[in-house]
């Protein structure tokens, strides 16, 4: 399949109320308001294809941007391509899950994270954090440094009550998630969230609305959730 015939299927698939959701979250037009799991039928027909996931990704509407970080090969990105993909990544359902997503699964994932938690823009501090959620969520806990973890549960709980609003969420689901996949740190990490408490974020409507990572925790816990949880794959 080439573009066209991609959008085209993208087109066919697009339902109003969807797209609605998706503009009540922040997606701009183009889009047609395709449902993720109705994209998995295209990708039996396309594959991983980098080339077509540029070319996709360059149209600047949603849904084909979304499927080109379905069909991208994360490592045959390199950190110059992440950053141009995060460049036109407008908002969170595009930074967090899909160029973050996409990063995940590249050899270079943690570098490239870690300069953009490192910088100053929302999306992209945003997208740093939620990559490392992706990343413990799937990958063996021998992979990471657990000193350098310890010192970002410290930052976060430090900085995230004045962090910009994204990023404020994806802190919190950053502390959710090393208790729940990553061992090592689970006891900080239900301490730390502890002690952050509620943390204060705008809802789709512009209200004021309360995140509490140690709530979740808690939750995970009675209902059994296994300490240690990895995905098989990060991407659909």
């Amino acid at each position: 399949m080439n573009a066209e015939t991609v959008m085209q299927e993208l087109e066919a698939l697009g339902k109003e109320r969807t797209k609605k959701i998706y503009c009540s979250n922040g997606a701009q037009e183009p889009l047609f308001g395709v449902a993720t799991g109705a994209m998995k039928p295209i990708f039996k027909q396309t594959g991983i294809s980098q080339e077509l996931a540029e070319q996709l990704y360059a149209t600047g509407n949603y849904d084909a941007m979304y499927f080109a970080g379905i069909i991208a090969d994360p490592s045959g990105m390199t950190e110059a391509d992440y950053d141009r993909w995060m460049d036109d990544a407008y908002f969170y359902m595009l930074s967090d899950f899909v160029v973050a997503v996409t990063l995940a699964e590249a050899d270079i994932a943690q570098q490239v994270a870690d300069k953009w938690i490192a910088g100053g823009e929302d999306l992209r501090r945003s997208a740093g954090w939620s990559c490392y959620c992706w990343l413990l969520g799937s990958r063996k806990d021998a992979e990471f440094d657990t000193n350098k973890l310890a010192g970002m549960l410290e930052l976060v709980k430090n900085t995230i009550h004045d962090a910009p609003e994204r990023t404020r969420y994806s802190m919190n689901n950053f502390l959710y998630t090393v208790s729940i996949s990553y061992a090592p740190l689970h006891e900080q990490a239900v301490a730390t969230a502890k002690e952050v408490g509620p943390v204060e974020v705008g809802d789709v409507n512009g209200k004021s609305k309360y995140i509490h990572a140690y709530a979740n925790i808690e939750k995970a816990m009675d209902k059994g959730q296994k300490i240690g949880f990895k995905r098989r794959h990060v991407r659909c």
